[in-house]
């Protein structure tokens, strides 16, 4: 077994990023409307590690997505576009089953979005953990990113993220982990997710998530407090034997379309931020974790500062929020691949 070499600021990282989670279909209402108000809903491919692999592919990275998909015309098209984006789809299977779906109502003045998601039995929930051969689809890899989302979604998805994991802590490949963990999905297995989330927390390098997610996993309710984000943050580094950085976004929302967000990134050894932007007329908030996560791994992955990582994450994030087609570099936070 060998394991990753700790990372170190200003250093280039060379190798493959391997994105694994399931891929969706984002089924959405015009904008400011509800679901069914009117008979059209715009439709695009989403999940959360696959807007992270057309991110990175988009800013110039060679990245990688590993998931299963319907053969059939759904899956098809899903696979089309991740390529139209420069990802390599090599290792995306094709098999028996139904795409998953998420439908979403985007807000409108005091009404917040809605989603909703429609993703059991899918061919990604069903397919045999051992499907998925680690040692050759981590080959040339220098990071894994997965998710919460996947543990949440199934007994196999989990299994299947908990031995990817394994399988690059033992080769040496870093893993980034996005906790979001998804409640309604859990709640419809039963669950909270703690003790899953704990276990893939433990083989992070690389950990995005705030003091709340930390307080449940670490079953420890004071962390989730404003004034003790320091603290939530040492007891992390003081869990989770293999993490080097930790980091999550804050978001203070006035209203539907105009929000304050902010980011920091912690060390063993310190903390920066990355400033703040308050934004307004905002077309669309889906994917703004992905953007960060993204923005993170591209910026450790080019050798940057870690101040100057998490001001280049922050901006990916805060793009995320602006139309698709207002600029390349909202495109690059957008994807047009949303979570």
């Amino acid at each position: 077994m060998s394991a990753a070499t700790p990372m170190s600021a200003g250093t280039p990282i060379s190798g493959r990023i391997v994105c694994f989670g399931e891929i969706l279909l984002r089924l959405a209402a015009p904008s400011g409307r509800m679901l069914l108000q009117t008979p059209a809903l715009d439709a695009c491919t989403g999940g959360a590690e696959a807007n992270v692999a057309v991110a990175l592919a988009m800013l110039g990275h060679r990245a990688a997505m590993v998931s299963v998909l319907p053969d059939n015309q759904l899956g098809h098209a899903v696979l089309d576009s991740l390529r139209t984006h420069g990802v390599d789809t090599s290792a995306i299977r094709l098999c028996p089953g139904r795409m998953g779906l998420y439908f979403i109502a985007p807000g409108a003045d005091e009404r917040p979005s809605e989603i909703i998601y429609d993703r059991a039995g899918t061919a990604y929930a069903l397919a045999d953990p051992g499907l998925y051969d680690w040692p050759r689809l981590l080959i040339g890899a220098a990071w894994l990113h997965v998710s919460g989302i996947g543990p949440a979604v199934d007994d196999n998805p989990a299994r299947a993220v908990l031995a990817a994991m394994a399988a690059a802590r033992a080769r040496g490949v870093r893993v980034a982990f996005d906790g979001n963990s998804r409640a309604s999905l859990w709640a419809d297995r039963g669950a909270d997710g703690a003790g899953p989330l704990l276990e893939a927390m433990r083989q992070a390098d690389v950990l995005f998530a705030g003091p709340r997610d930390l307080a449940i996993v670490l079953d420890r309710p004071d962390l989730a407090e404003p004034a003790r984000a320091a603290h939530a943050a040492r007891a992390a580094f003081a869990a989770f034997p293999h993490l080097d950085l930790l980091a999550w976004t804050s978001r203070v929302q006035h209203s539907v379309d105009e929000h304050e967000l902010s980011a920091v990134l912690h060390t063993r050894t310190g903390s920066v931020t990355g400033g703040s932007y308050r934004l307004s007329g905002i077309a669309d908030r889906i994917g703004t974790g992905d953007a960060f996560a993204a923005g993170v791994l591209h910026g450790l992955q080019s050798g940057m500062e870690t101040a100057d990582v998490a001001g280049f994450a922050l901006a990916a994030a805060a793009m995320k929020h602006a139309r698709a087609d207002q600029t390349g570099a909202a495109r690059a936070g957008a994807c047009d691949v949303r979570r």
